[in-house]
């Protein structure tokens, strides 16, 4: 791995972001890291700055352009980056719809659960010897988790403690059929890149949080004819809508996450 030349010391950072739709330029003023790995260039180069007094790394997973649809995002180069820089916390902010009419536009969700509906992605550090099965019962970290919820909540955003994410392939958005099964099986909302992302994170010891804003009903809800299935206009206008406070969460949840037991995981 290497920051702009391989005799460069590479920079630390202890709390980490993956960028969702529309979340480019969180920090100001900071330092850009050219990061190399095992598994190729990851998304973008990394920035690096100060947020409440904490050392941050940013990461947009879908480049700096959107360049890389969710299928073909390098989420194993991404998360080495991350862990390359000594990231311990990783907060994932990403575009989700609904399930659920109780679960509205504008709201988020701090996941604690997922089902991956994925295929093709390469999602595991294990490729030998040794053979390792990660324990993945609760793919979320509860202590980063409710760092999320109490930032939401002192933001005055309506969020969510809990719900399961169901992550889809894309880059296509449900069917009607597929959208009302994902319903029946009691899944909140829908999203495509939380898996591996998820899993990359625990096997490399990193607490992970993924935040699902809301920004539409996907393919609409039951007993309401007259919501629109969701189109990629209609993400990229309502995550706009709600960027600051997106960022404003983002940034009280930073000074609240703990900085890890050194094994990596949130304590």
């Amino acid at each position: 791995m290497t920051a702009g030349h391989p005799t460069e010391p590479v920079p630390r950072a202890e709390v980490g972001i993956y960028g969702g739709t529309g979340l480019y330029a969180l920090l100001d003023g900071a330092e850009e890291v050219v990061l190399d790995t095992p598994y190729g260039r990851p998304s973008a180069p990394v920035t690096i700055g100060v947020v409440e007094g904490r050392r941050v790394a940013f990461l947009p997973r879908h480049g700096r352009h959107h360049e890389y649809p969710p299928h073909l995002v390098p989420y194993r180069a991404n998360a080495w980056a991350m862990h390359s820089l000594g990231v311990r916390t990783v907060l994932a902010p990403c575009a989700a719809g609904s399930l659920r009419p109780g679960i509205e536009p504008g709201d988020i969700v701090v996941c604690d659960q997922l089902v991956d509906r994925t295929w093709g992605r390469p999602d595991t550090f294990c490729e030998g010897h040794p053979v390792t099965h990660l324990t993945f019962a609760d793919p979320y970290d509860a202590v980063a988790r409710a760092a999320v919820v109490d930032a939401a909540r002192a933001e005055g955003v309506t969020v969510h403690d809990g719900g399961t994410v169901v992550v889809i392939a894309g880059p296509r958005f449900a069917t009607r059929a597929e959208s009302r099964w994902y319903r029946t099986n009691g899944w909140d909302v829908i999203n495509m890149t939380q898996y591996p992302e998820a899993a990359l994170a625990a096997e490399l010891g990193a607490a992970y949080a993924g935040i699902a804003l809301v920004t539409d009903y996907d393919s609409g809800v039951d007993g309401e004819p007259g919501i629109a299935p969701v189109t990629q206009d209609a993400v990229f206008a309502a995550f706009a809508a709600n960027l600051e406070r997106l960022k404003a969460v983002l940034h009280r949840a930073i000074a609240l996450v703990p900085t890890g037991d050194g094994s990596g995981r949130a304590t």
